[in-house]
């Protein structure tokens, strides 16, 4: 079986064709070796190795998020290196201190933030209450819903890039924004007075709005650990009539702290296209009996959704497949590639940790 110099894995779509046209493009312009070669296939590592067992992986390959790269591969020879095509790099977090790992941390800013936003306007909006009520246009029987204004206050929790982005487009709706981040000296000095920071507890008593974009950390001994960051007991101590909005990773916040405080009436508004528990929900989609109560709590919030029975409105986890982000995807990829080429195959230009064990001063 042929050798090839990096193999792209769980390429789908129009990000097949990208990735074709885009190493095309870096070989006619010198930035990669002539005669370099890849593998491009639509399949996770470990379903082509299972129907491929002689391939030889090279010390280069990128993945997304439902890829397992094998031990073997990991501890022999060099210090592999592995691109996921992800804005998330939780699932290969772990991997930091024994592989080159790095992440595309460009190519979805803004197709992200716009999901975000267009959750927050179908909420506020009461979307699917006037929808169902459009089948009778009876006006006088149908409820208020929250006009977004300035006198309204939407949090962003994670103001990195994307977050960044979508408070710039959360003003532009005119509501006042305020950002939470924990890196908020570091972020401070790069955004200067167009973000407005605030702790964590003035956020969630002054909030009407909050909208996620934190990067899920699974490492309890890091600074940035966030697993279950928007708990029930964290989110009681919101204003009453929130709106909250997800489009990370669902273990950030809990389904069934979310669905029971909807149901008290606490929370008003929810939109996500991000559940924990992936495994077990995919299961359970397809007809597995689910054990989890976040799990039993996402299928509950999906069925609301789909039947618009409540204002809940899920989605997959497609904010980064916008027809911008899907060629961006491929051209941030063969940037890194690049960077690994001229590096001499030791390490990207940047990798993880990006931030560290420690916070930034």
């Amino acid at each position: 079986m042929a050798k090839y110099d990096i193999c792209y894995f769980e390429a789908l779509g129009a990000e097949l064709d990208h990735l074709k046209e885009e190493t095309d493009a870096a070989i006619e312009k010198g930035l990669l070796p002539k005669g370099w070669t890849s593998l491009i296939t639509p399949d996770n590592l470990q379903h082509y190795m299972s129907e491929h067992p002689d391939l030889e992986l090279p010390d280069l390959i990128s993945t997304k998020t439902h890829s397992k790269l094998p031990e073997e591969y990991l501890h022999t020879g060099v210090k592999k290196s592995v691109i996921t095509r992800s804005a998330g790099y939780d699932h290969f977090e772990h991997l930091a201190d024994v592989a080159n790992i790095t992440s595309l941390r460009l190519y979805c800013v803004n197709a992200v933030a716009q999901t975000a936003v267009k959750f927050v306007y179908a909420a506020c909006g009461l979307l699917n209450h006037y929808t169902v009520a459009a089948q009778t246009f009876e006006r006088s029987k149908v409820d208020s819903f929250m006009e977004m204004n300035e006198n309204r206050i939407a949090t962003v929790f994670g103001v990195g890039k994307i977050g960044k982005r979508a408070y710039e487009l959360l003003q532009g709706c005119g509501l006042t924004v305020q950002g939470v981040d924990i890196r908020e000296k570091t972020l401070s000095k790069l955004y200067g007075d167009s973000v407005k920071f605030v702790s964590k507890e003035e956020a969630l008593a002054t909030s009407d709005i909050i909208v996620n974009l934190m990067n899920l950390t699974r490492d309890p001994e890091s600074v940035y650990y966030n697993v279950g960051y928007f708990n029930e007991e964290t989110l009681r101590k919101t204003k009453p009539g929130l709106i909250f909005v997800n489009v990370t990773r669902g273990e950030i916040a809990p389904e069934a702290g979310l669905m029971k405080l909807y149901k008290e009436g606490h929370i008003a508004g929810i939109g996500v296209d991000v559940f924990g528990n992936e495994a077990e929900f995919s299961a359970a989609l397809h007809g597995e009996e689910p054990v989890n109560e976040d799990v039993k709590a996402g299928l509950e919030m999906l069925k609301i959704a789909r039947e618009r029975t409540g204002n809940i409105y899920v989605q997959p986890h497609q904010g980064f497949n916008s027809d911008v982000a899907a060629s961006t995807k491929a051209h941030e990829a063969l940037n890194h590639v690049i960077e690994w080429v001229k590096n001499g195959g030791k390490c990207f230009d940047e990798q993880l940790p990006y931030y560290g064990k420690t916070l930034d001063e």
